[in-house]
């Protein structure tokens, strides 16, 4: 492991064991109201591809119908699938914290490229498979720019081929940009347009 990578590790597990107790009461809240209007739990579990190709069980708050069926990616703010809580969740990015608990245990950094279901990191060539090289994020530069992901697909005629042909090469060529220049301080600026753009959103 080199410095930079040691350096990081200890950032995120410090930040995250921070961050889990200072947002403890906030988790109960929204525990509670989840569990009010949807049953299945308040946690949603989805196998995610991370560093060198490992597979990890993501953590989010459940934002969908229990047994919701459809895609794998969401169609905007009209996706049926969603709970009137899991758009307040989705918008304010707070359906997201409970990976703080992935990135205190070494499956994600907080910064780094998003991880992607295993489907579509089977779409991935030589070049696009050099994400997994890194742990997996909890942001990162395109997932900021992607913000209105949902609404660009829920306009397409096929979105889930929209998805594999136009947003994903799209995204995975910023992660590699966002590799070849990746340093503690351009992770801090990440993290403050994450902030940023989630308050303007």
């Amino acid at each position: 492991m080199s410095f930079h990578e040691m350096t990081k590790r200890i950032f995120d597990a410090l930040s995250s064991f921070l961050a889990l107790i200072l947002l403890a009461p906030l988790f109960g809240v929204i525990m509670v109201i989840v569990h009010l209007e949807t049953r299945g739990g308040a946690f949603f579990r989805q196998e995610r591809v991370g560093k060198n190709g490992r597979a990890f069980r993501l953590l989010k708050f459940r934002s969908m119908h229990k047994n919701a069926a459809g895609p794998s990616i969401t169609l905007g703010k009209e996706d049926k699938r969603i709970t009137r809580s899991g758009r307040w969740l989705r918008q304010s990015k707070l359906d997201e914290l409970p990976q703080l608990w992935n990135i205190l245990v070494g499956d994600m950094s907080i910064v780094g490229p998003r991880p992607e279901v295993p489907k579509y990191v089977a779409l991935y060539d030589d070049e696009m498979l050099k994400v997994l090289a890194v742990r997996p994020g909890l942001t990162d530069p395109a997932s900021i720019e992607a913000f209105e992901e949902g609404n660009e697909l829920a306009l397409s005629e096929n979105p889930e081929e929209h998805y594999r042909t136009v947003i994903l090469p799209r995204k995975v060529s910023a992660q590699l940009i966002y590799l070849q220049n990746s340093s503690l301080l351009s992770d801090g600026r990440v993290i403050a347009r994450t902030f940023l753009r989630i308050f303007k959103g």
